[in-house]
């Protein structure tokens, strides 16, 4: 395993302990029936941040080490595609759904940003393509759907709605183990 591939694995490894203490903390203060609140759940958001910000600098160094080799396009392309669809996303979630801005939006397009560019550097790399392709997919998938449950989260309640909120945590995080599980094997 090459090392720009190594630090990805960690990176999204961490990602996936995020997502994992994410999904606790989420089922510990948002289910339907004695919602623990405060800091009695809350504790589980600090294992949940300390390892997205590990994986943020895994996957950075990773991903310098590996800028401009084999990528099949420049990444800050991805960037500055994410930076705008995001901007897009926020005004046509706000102005056409009337959907609440939240932090969740901007996790979700980080996600996908993050994942284009992983895909775009081990695709022109010698992961070999098909299976890029195969993440791609996985990843559109991922967003949309975790994009039609930010847009429906305000309007469900009870357990509907909390179903909704758990899945694109959990989505997000089977897409991201599954590719760190292409990269080891």
């Amino acid at each position: 395993m090459s090392s720009v591939a190594r630090g990805i694995f960690w990176g999204n490894l961490c990602l996936v302990v995020c997502a994992v203490f994410y999904i606790a903390w989420w089922v510990v203060a948002f289910r339907p029936v004695g919602a623990i609140k405060g800091w009695k759940s809350g504790w589980l958001l600090l294992p949940a941040v300390g390892a997205g910000v590990v994986a943020v600098v895994f996957l950075a160094r990773a991903l310098m080490a590996g800028a401009g080799r084999g990528a099949l396009m420049p990444n800050t392309a991805i960037f500055v595609a994410g930076v705008v669809a995001y901007f897009i996303l926020l005004a046509l979630t706000w102005l056409a759904f009337k959907r609440q801005p939240t932090t969740e939006l901007v996790l979700i397009v980080l996600w996908a940003m993050i994942m284009l560019v992983e895909l775009n550097m081990l695709a022109g790399s010698g992961v070999g393509v098909p299976v890029a392709i195969v993440f791609l997919v996985l990843t559109i998938l991922a967003l949309v759907a975790s994009l039609v449950c930010y847009v429906l989260f305000y309007r469900l309640s009870g357990l509907v709605g909390f179903i909704d909120g758990l899945i694109p945590l959990a989505v997000i995080g089977l897409v991201t183990a599954a590719f760190d599980f292409a990269i080891f094997f």
